[in-house]
């Protein structure tokens, strides 16, 4: 039993030194993640511009079909002047 409890002691005494993380392990640990907040902070910020221009475009799409809505609307009623001046023209 005194075998037992010694090698058992001695096993978790081995896993604790191998199974530890040394300080250049935690600081190169630390450079990866302040780069990844780098990272995730540009990220942000493109999808930001992004949405920005997203909008801007939707906004001059929404602009110019109501300009082309206009033009057609314009056209229809030259149509119908014209025609009802053809249809004066041919009656006399």
């Amino acid at each position: 039993m005194k075998n037992v409890m010694k090698l058992t002691l001695i096993a978790m005494v081995a896993a604790t030194a191998v199974g530890c993380a040394g300080t250049s392990d935690i600081d190169n640990l630390q450079a990866q993640i302040d780069g990844l907040k780098t990272s995730v902070a540009q990220a942000s910020s493109d999808a930001a511009s992004a949405q920005s221009a997203a909008a801007d475009a939707a906004s001059k799409a929404a602009s110019a079909e109501a300009a082309a809505n206009r033009a057609a609307q314009y056209a229809q009623d030259t149509n119908s002047k014209l025609d009802s001046m053809f249809k004066k023209s041919m009656m006399k």
